[in-house]
Protein backbone atom coordinates (compact mmCIF):
# COMPACT_ATOMS: atom_id res chain seq x y z
CA UNK A 1 0.00 0.00 0.00
CA UNK A 2 1.36 3.15 -1.13
CA UNK A 3 2.20 5.72 1.94
CA UNK A 4 -0.64 8.51 2.81
CA UNK A 5 0.11 11.19 0.96
CA UNK A 6 1.82 14.82 2.50
CA UNK A 7 -0.44 17.35 3.66
CA UNK A 8 0.71 21.10 3.52
CA UNK A 9 -1.45 24.05 5.66
CA UNK A 10 -1.85 27.21 3.95
CA UNK A 11 -2.53 30.54 6.06
CA UNK A 12 -3.82 33.47 5.13
CA UNK A 13 -3.50 36.18 8.05
CA UNK A 14 -5.86 38.61 9.62
CA UNK A 15 -5.29 40.76 12.70
CA UNK A 16 -5.39 37.95 15.73
CA UNK A 17 -6.54 35.51 13.71
CA UNK A 18 -5.78 33.60 10.72
CA UNK A 19 -7.30 31.33 7.62
CA UNK A 20 -6.21 27.56 7.22
CA UNK A 21 -6.50 25.20 4.64
CA UNK A 22 -4.92 22.21 4.74
CA UNK A 23 -4.58 20.47 1.20
CA UNK A 24 -2.50 17.38 -0.46
CA UNK A 25 -3.08 16.16 -4.19
CA UNK A 26 -2.19 18.75 -6.99
CA UNK A 27 -4.46 21.14 -8.22
CA UNK A 28 -5.59 18.61 -10.97
CA UNK A 29 -6.69 16.39 -8.37
CA UNK A 30 -6.89 18.47 -5.15
CA UNK A 31 -7.83 17.10 -1.68
CA UNK A 32 -8.81 19.73 1.35
CA UNK A 33 -8.38 17.69 4.36
CA UNK A 34 -9.60 20.65 6.77
CA UNK A 35 -10.40 24.07 7.24
CA UNK A 36 -10.60 26.71 10.04
CA UNK A 37 -10.29 29.72 11.49
CA UNK A 38 -7.03 29.88 13.88
CA UNK A 39 -6.84 32.23 16.81
CA UNK A 40 -3.37 33.75 17.27
CA UNK A 41 -4.61 37.04 19.61
CA UNK A 42 -7.00 37.41 22.64
CA UNK A 43 -8.82 40.46 22.08
CA UNK A 44 -8.80 42.90 24.73
CA UNK A 45 -12.34 44.56 23.52
CA UNK A 46 -14.73 44.11 21.37
CA UNK A 47 -13.43 44.18 17.59
CA UNK A 48 -10.39 43.76 15.93
CA UNK A 49 -6.75 42.96 17.16
CA UNK A 50 -4.51 45.93 16.88
CA UNK A 51 -1.87 46.12 19.19
CA UNK A 52 0.20 48.70 17.39
CA UNK A 53 -3.09 50.89 17.66
CA UNK A 54 -2.86 50.60 21.66
CA UNK A 55 1.29 50.45 21.32
CA UNK A 56 0.73 53.90 19.54
CA UNK A 57 -1.89 55.37 22.31
CA UNK A 58 0.36 53.86 24.86
CA UNK A 59 3.77 55.69 23.82
CA UNK A 60 6.86 54.33 22.22
CA UNK A 61 8.40 52.81 25.84
CA UNK A 62 5.43 51.63 27.29
CA UNK A 63 4.34 50.56 23.65
CA UNK A 64 7.27 48.19 23.09
CA UNK A 65 6.23 46.69 26.69
CA UNK A 66 3.18 46.08 25.64
CA UNK A 67 3.93 44.85 22.36
CA UNK A 68 6.50 42.21 24.09
CA UNK A 69 3.40 41.03 26.35
CA UNK A 70 1.40 40.87 23.17
CA UNK A 71 3.71 38.64 21.23
CA UNK A 72 5.03 36.56 23.93
CA UNK A 73 0.66 36.01 24.35
CA UNK A 74 0.48 35.95 20.77
CA UNK A 75 3.05 33.01 20.46
CA UNK A 76 1.98 30.69 23.22
CA UNK A 77 -1.57 30.96 21.36
CA UNK A 78 -0.86 30.60 18.06
CA UNK A 79 1.29 27.87 19.03
CA UNK A 80 -1.67 25.93 20.64
CA UNK A 81 -3.82 26.49 17.88
CA UNK A 82 -1.73 25.48 15.35
CA UNK A 83 -0.64 22.04 17.02
CA UNK A 84 -4.44 21.27 17.47
CA UNK A 85 -5.23 22.21 13.75
CA UNK A 86 -2.37 19.92 12.89
CA UNK A 87 -3.65 17.00 14.69
CA UNK A 88 -6.85 17.46 13.03
CA UNK A 89 -5.73 17.82 9.31
CA UNK A 90 -3.36 14.47 9.44
CA UNK A 91 -1.04 14.92 12.12
CA UNK A 92 2.54 13.71 11.12
CA UNK A 93 1.40 13.44 7.51
CA UNK A 94 1.41 17.39 7.87
CA UNK A 95 5.22 18.58 6.66
CA UNK A 96 5.42 22.09 5.63
CA UNK A 97 3.08 25.42 5.46
CA UNK A 98 3.08 28.41 3.33
CA UNK A 99 2.25 32.21 4.81
CA UNK A 100 1.10 34.63 2.63
CA UNK A 101 2.61 37.89 2.85
CA UNK A 102 2.14 41.47 2.56
CA UNK A 103 3.91 43.48 0.05
CA UNK A 104 4.18 46.71 2.63
CA UNK A 105 7.83 47.41 3.96
CA UNK A 106 7.98 47.61 7.72
CA UNK A 107 9.48 50.91 9.14
CA UNK A 108 13.01 50.61 10.62
CA UNK A 109 12.22 51.99 14.01
CA UNK A 110 9.34 51.80 16.57
CA UNK A 111 9.50 55.08 17.00
CA UNK A 112 8.74 55.42 13.07
CA UNK A 113 6.14 52.86 12.74
CA UNK A 114 3.89 54.74 15.42
CA UNK A 115 3.64 57.97 13.88
CA UNK A 116 2.57 56.64 10.83
CA UNK A 117 -1.31 55.05 10.36
CA UNK A 118 -0.34 53.41 6.80
CA UNK A 119 3.02 52.03 8.97
CA UNK A 120 0.85 50.53 11.86
CA UNK A 121 -0.99 48.33 9.18
CA UNK A 122 2.04 47.16 8.24
CA UNK A 123 3.68 46.50 11.11
CA UNK A 124 0.23 44.42 12.45
CA UNK A 125 0.30 42.93 9.39
CA UNK A 126 3.56 41.21 9.71
CA UNK A 127 3.40 41.39 13.82
CA UNK A 128 0.73 38.01 13.38
CA UNK A 129 2.42 36.72 10.09
CA UNK A 130 5.85 36.86 12.10
CA UNK A 131 3.85 34.72 15.53
CA UNK A 132 2.28 32.19 12.32
CA UNK A 133 5.29 31.54 11.09
CA UNK A 134 7.67 31.16 14.62
CA UNK A 135 4.50 29.00 15.76
CA UNK A 136 5.01 26.62 13.17
CA UNK A 137 8.88 26.01 13.31
CA UNK A 138 8.46 25.34 16.37
CA UNK A 139 6.37 22.60 15.25
CA UNK A 140 8.60 21.53 12.83
CA UNK A 141 7.26 22.60 9.74
CA UNK A 142 9.08 23.97 6.53
CA UNK A 143 7.38 27.34 6.00
CA UNK A 144 7.04 29.12 3.06
CA UNK A 145 6.16 33.09 2.08
CA UNK A 146 4.65 33.94 -0.45
CA UNK A 147 3.32 37.69 -1.25
CA UNK A 148 -0.39 37.56 -1.72
CA UNK A 149 -0.12 39.67 -4.81
CA UNK A 150 2.38 37.15 -6.75
CA UNK A 151 0.17 34.18 -5.82
CA UNK A 152 -1.36 33.32 -8.82
CA UNK A 153 1.75 34.54 -11.10
CA UNK A 154 3.44 31.39 -9.42
CA UNK A 155 0.99 29.18 -10.79
CA UNK A 156 1.19 27.53 -14.30
CA UNK A 157 -2.08 28.27 -15.27
CA UNK A 158 -4.26 30.65 -16.52
CA UNK A 159 -6.01 32.69 -13.58
CA UNK A 160 -9.33 31.99 -15.29
CA UNK A 161 -8.71 28.21 -14.84
CA UNK A 162 -7.49 28.55 -11.16
CA UNK A 163 -10.40 30.79 -9.67
CA UNK A 164 -13.18 28.24 -11.92
CA UNK A 165 -10.96 24.64 -10.15
CA UNK A 166 -11.45 26.83 -6.61
CA UNK A 167 -15.21 27.51 -7.46
CA UNK A 168 -15.91 23.94 -8.41
CA UNK A 169 -14.18 22.76 -5.26
CA UNK A 170 -15.90 24.91 -2.78
CA UNK A 171 -19.07 23.71 -3.88
CA UNK A 172 -18.31 20.29 -3.44
CA UNK A 173 -17.27 20.47 0.01
CA UNK A 174 -19.69 23.28 0.61
CA UNK A 175 -18.62 26.19 2.69
CA UNK A 176 -16.30 28.55 4.70
CA UNK A 177 -15.10 29.02 1.36
CA UNK A 178 -14.24 32.37 0.64
CA UNK A 179 -11.58 34.00 -0.47
CA UNK A 180 -9.25 33.76 2.75
CA UNK A 181 -9.63 29.62 2.31
CA UNK A 182 -9.34 30.06 -1.72
CA UNK A 183 -5.68 31.47 -1.41
CA UNK A 184 -4.69 29.85 1.54
CA UNK A 185 -5.72 26.52 -0.32
CA UNK A 186 -3.21 27.70 -3.34
CA UNK A 187 -0.75 28.57 -1.39
CA UNK A 188 -0.15 25.22 -0.22
CA UNK A 189 -0.80 23.77 -3.05
CA UNK A 190 2.19 25.59 -4.07
CA UNK A 191 4.16 24.29 -1.36
CA UNK A 192 3.11 20.71 -1.09
CA UNK A 193 5.24 19.17 -3.89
Amino acid sequence: MPPAPKIALGLRVHSGWAAMVAVSGSLSRPVVHDRQRIQIAEAPQPGPVQPYHIARDLGVERGRAFLDQCRKASIALASASLEAAIKRAGGDRVHCCAVLTGSGRPSPTLEATLASHAAIHTAEGEFFRGILVQAAESRGLSVHRIKEKELFDLISQPRANLERMLSELGKAIGPPWQQDQKFAALAAWLVSA
